[in-house]
């Protein structure tokens, strides 16, 4: 009977493996096609930039329409595209996309428009290359890939050594420098004195501006250093984060120049 008893058992164990293979399996093959698809599309980004700036006649910035020479190309196939974010020492090398009327269109779909469960980086609702906030959201994949990696700048260490985030919209490079790093999460309607930083998209009024970034600096899991003056373009990174239901993990960040040609 014992016998019997363990022979079912492991029969019973054994479906349980073979039902959870049946779910990984094609959970990894779309993580590698998805990863795949976005590595193809940083590699020709970085090639053609490498290509016009090699030209002999002189360095090609600009495509005829207007737009950097690197994204060129990825516009013309989809006008959806807005920039491009990039973090050394992380994973981050990606497209950004942007559709004010569905801003989340892009939550479960991949750059040529295809169902993905990683989906694309995305920018929120009311954005214009001249608005003084830009905020990125990005799934946190257990894959690693996406936004993922923001989370590295929980570490103050990681922070020092990597304080510059390069994002890029269709007509100009850009390069920010760290601010803060923070734990939030998205609040009911009900809860008082709370730090919803995800609805600060317009910071062009100075009361307004000054008290995102006070709030910002008060949630910081670290001191910076760096100074922030009204005027200041905003960049904040956005990820969701497990410490905490509907737990969110923000990277904020300053426009300080434009970066080199060798970043």
């Amino acid at each position: 009977m014992k016998n019997l008893l363990r022979g079912l058992g492991l029969l019973a164990c054994a479906a349980v493996l073979l039902y959870s293979g049946s779910l990984l399996v094609p959970y990894l093959i779309n993580s590698f096609r998805e990863q795949r698809a976005y590595a193809e599309l940083s590699d020709e980004v970085r090639k053609t930039k490498e290509v016009s700036a090699a030209l002999p006649e002189a360095p090609a910035k600009y495509a005829e329409s207007g737009i950097l020479c690197q994204y060129d190309a990825l516009y013309q196939r989809n006008h959806d595209l807005a920039g491009w974010l990039r973090i050394e020492g992380t994973k981050i090398d990606y497209p950004v996309m942007f559709t004010p009327d569905e801003p989340e269109y892009y939550l479960h779909r991949a750059f040529d428009g295809s169902s993905a469960s990683s989906g694309c980086l995305f920018i929120g609702e009311g954005w214009s290359e001249a608005s003084s906030q830009t905020m990125i959201h990005g799934h946190h994949m257990k894959d690693g890939s996406m936004f993922t990696d923001l989370e590295k700048y929980k570490d103050e260490e990681f922070a020092k050594k990597h304080p510059v985030v390069l994002f890029d919209t269709l007509t100009e490079e850009g390069q920010y420098e760290i601010i803060a790093a923070f734990y939030g999460r998205v609040y009911t309607e009900d809860d008082q004195d709370v730090f919803r930083y995800y609805q600060y998209d317009d910071l062009s009024d100075r009361d307004v501006f000054e008290e995102f970034i006070r709030q910002v600096k008060q949630a910081a899991l670290y001191d910076t250093g760096v100074d922030v003056t009204f005027g200041d373009q905003i960049l904040t990174l956005s990820t969701c984060s497990y410490h905490t239901n509907e737990g969110r993990f923000a990277v904020v960040a300053k426009r300080v120049g434009i970066p080199n040609e060798d970043a």
